[in-house]
């Protein structure tokens, strides 16, 4: 692929033609091992892609700058997005994906471009899981946004976390159900992390949608 990311793909088991597709989007200062943990349920029906943020962030990397908590470097955050559709669209082709099956997981940062990546893609997204995200000013008042009523989401976020508000999380539910996205929203006795309770909803719902 002429991609610029690193990235770790698991195969499914399974030979039926047309299987779903996972993209996969980590948090700052994680890597690409970080998050196929949580769809390990997935990986005999799932082709699994987890991307490296390209931004050396120690321990690990980051897929975008900030300029202050809730407002990403735009310049960084332009170009990352542009990426990683490019990536999926890519991959679509590369790895003869059902282009109506396939859903983006994110965590943090992750979970920030995977709200941009829902707005901006439209229905070439069936699916999105946000954790601990929130979406940028700029995001809603200056991008090309597409329809987003066929979208399936689930939202979740920790009561105490103290990296991003959980109102940010409360804020972009809200955001997307007035466009007309079918939202699940939830939150947990948690900081900014995935509980067992969270990592068992969102399981559920991926097997839902």
């Amino acid at each position: 692929m002429n991609s610029p990311f690193t990235y770790k793909y698991t195969a499914p088991q399974a030979t039926e033609k047309n299987q779903p597709a996972l993209f996969l989007l980590h948090g700052m200062g994680s890597n690409e091992e970080d998050l196929p943990q949580l769809v390990k349920e997935f990986e005999k029906t799932h082709h699994i892609f987890s991307l490296r943020g390209p931004i050396v962030f120690k321990p690990g990397f980051a897929f975008f700058t900030i300029e202050e908590e809730g407002k990403p470097n735009r310049e960084v955050f332009d170009k990352v997005l542009v990426y990683i559709q490019s990536f999926i669209r890519e991959a679509i082709v590369e790895y003869k994906l059902d282009s109506n099956q396939f859903s983006v997981l994110g965590f943090s940062q992750g979970a920030v471009l995977a709200k941009a990546l829902a707005l901006t893609m439209g229905n070439e997204l069936n699916g999105v899981v946000a954790l601990s995200g929130y979406i940028p000013d700029f995001v809603k008042k200056e991008y090309s946004k597409k329809p987003v009523e066929h979208l399936n989401m689930f939202i979740s976020h920790g009561d105490y976390d103290y990296v991003i508000p959980s109102q940010w999380g409360a804020e972009s539910k809200e955001y997307f159900e007035n466009l007309g996205a079918k939202v699940t929203f939830k939150t947990y006795n948690e900081g900014h992390g995935v509980t067992p309770e969270n990592h068992q909803d969102l399981v559920e719902f991926l097997k839902k949608n």
